[in-house]
């Protein structure tokens, strides 16, 4: 499908790169999430965390996080801003300081958890399905 036309071999390549990135993004559904925060947030910014149920339309949850804010804060901060969001649909809770618990209620479907977008700077944040 490239082109030996060099104008039109990187936008090809752009998109081929685009799709990959955003089918690696998703993991297979599960019950249990757990979000684990590492290293302090060395500038303003925001977390935008995707959770798509298997039978629902996928929510977007925007979590702002200020310069300097620690793991734990984070953590919190995540914590606050999916429940707000979420309601109780699902139990989310911070387990060891740094991590979140997201959990489906019993006879909930599975659901996705993917990070669409990141922009403080220094955080880490991992997703593991449990």
């Amino acid at each position: 499908m490239l082109q030996r036309s060099g104008s039109t071999k990187v936008p090809v390549l752009i998109a081929l790169l685009m799709m990959l990135t955003t089918a690696a993004a998703w993991a297979a559904p599960s019950n249990k999430w757990r979000i684990q925060v590492s290293s302090d947030a060395d500038s303003d910014g925001v977390v935008v965390f995707r959770i798509a149920p298997t039978d629902a339309p996928p929510v977007d949850i925007t979590v702002p996080i200020p310069k300097d804010a620690g793991e734990n804060h984070i953590a919190r901060l995540i914590r606050d801003s999916l429940r707000a969001k979420l309601g109780d649909r699902y139990k989310v809770e911070v387990d060891d300081g740094e991590d979140v618990l997201v959990k489906k209620h019993h006879g909930s479907k599975d659901f996705e958890l993917a990070i669409t977008q990141k922009t403080a700077a220094g955080v880490r944040i991992t997703l593991d399905r449990e």
